[in-house]
């Protein structure tokens, strides 16, 4: 399925004392590569939340391999799991200069409708974004 890839540099706040890039920060990376994924398939985070829907994560799975460090920078591999029902899966890797692998890591996130906050399909404009991209 499709995939974007994005760099990052490790800003110094983003490590520990160690100056090793601290664990919780990979969400945050995590949640990049998967906004820019939307949006260069033409989907707006901002937008879809504006028209009523929000996807929250639901699930997070990461695998440490090596350590990311201060003024490293990294790729963050995006990748569609499966097409998307009510929920939608993204599988990740994340490598560093040397195209080492530092962490994978998957994620599932729900449409969530903002009137109800139940589930709901997802918007068929993000449907129509895939099948076009």
């Amino acid at each position: 399925m499709k995939f974007d890839e994005i760099q990052i540099r490790v800003r110094y706040g983003e490590t520990d004392q160690m100056g090793v890039v601290y664990h919780g920060n990979y969400a945050l990376y995590l949640e990049m590569g998967r906004i820019e994924w939307l949006r260069k398939i033409g989907v707006s985070y901002k937008k879809m939340e504006e028209n009523g829907v929000m996807l929250p994560v639901v699930s997070m799975h990461l695998n440490y391999k090596k350590s990311a460090g201060y003024d490293d920078v990294i790729n963050v591999k995006t990748q569609l799991k499966k097409a998307p029902t009510v929920k939608i899966e993204f599988e990740y890797e994340i490598t560093n200069e040397k195209g080492e692998i530092l962490t994978t890591a998957e994620t599932t996130l729900v449409f969530i409708d903002m009137k109800t906050n139940k589930p709901t399909r997802p918007p068929k404009y993000i449907l129509d974004a895939l099948h076009a991209s």
